[in-house]
């Protein structure tokens, strides 16, 4: 069982999830603007991500405590999250999560699909950029499942947009959910906040 005392730094962390952050923006500069401008306010694109993001993280929530092999199989990985998402302070998390956001989208929606889109189907690059977007986040089979679903969500909402800032509010806003309700209410996850403590 990982300890707490173990975890990466705090300054590590932002640091790695900062140099995503500048991955991403130096790969969708290098490959040229994925496509149209987008057609949406940033005010629109920001309350059309956080809804995305709220009706998400209560879709994969549910799926996830169904009884059985979902269940059972997210079980390691929820209490690998609820150790992440307590060894750290809240600005640190909301931090991480925007950096998230921002660097993961720009990287795999704007660089991989917007280059991909151009030289092949559209619906070819949501796919491949998700699938790639569902490798980076793999922690079993199952984890692996839950992400290549969430970027199908994204790529298909950046495909249908053009709005990277919508993709990018979405992400952010959906580690923020995802990490406050694991830290608030573990037991709903099936992780017992006893059997964690060193």
């Amino acid at each position: 069982m990982t300890n707490q005392s173990a975890k990466i730094s705090p300054l590590a962390a932002l640091s790695f999830q900062g140099a995503i952050v500048a991955v991403g923006w130096l790969a969708v500069w290098s490959m040229g603007p994925s496509g149209p401008e987008a057609t949406m306010s940033w005010m629109e694109a920001t309350g059309w991500g956080i809804c995305g993001s709220v009706v998400t993280y209560l879709t994969l929530s549910t799926l996830s405590r169904l009884p059985g092999v979902v269940q059972n199989s997210l079980s390691d990985q929820m209490r690998q999250l609820y150790v992440f998402a307590c060894g750290y302070s809240w600005p640190v998390l909301i931090v991480l999560s925007v950096f998230a956001g921002v660097g993961e989208e720009l990287l795999f929606r704007g660089a991989v699909q917007g280059w991909l889109a151009r030289h092949a189907n559209e619906w070819v690059a949501v796919v491949a950029a998700s699938l790639l977007f569902g490798l980076v986040h793999y922690l079993s089979f199952t984890y692996f499942i839950i992400a290549t679903g969430l970027g199908l969500v994204l790529g298909a909402v950046y495909a249908l947009t053009d709005s990277l800032l919508l993709v990018m509010v979405w992400h952010g806003a959906y580690d923020m959910i995802a990490l406050y309700c694991l830290r608030r209410f573990p037991h709903l996850f099936g992780v017992e906040e006893r059997s964690l403590r060193p």
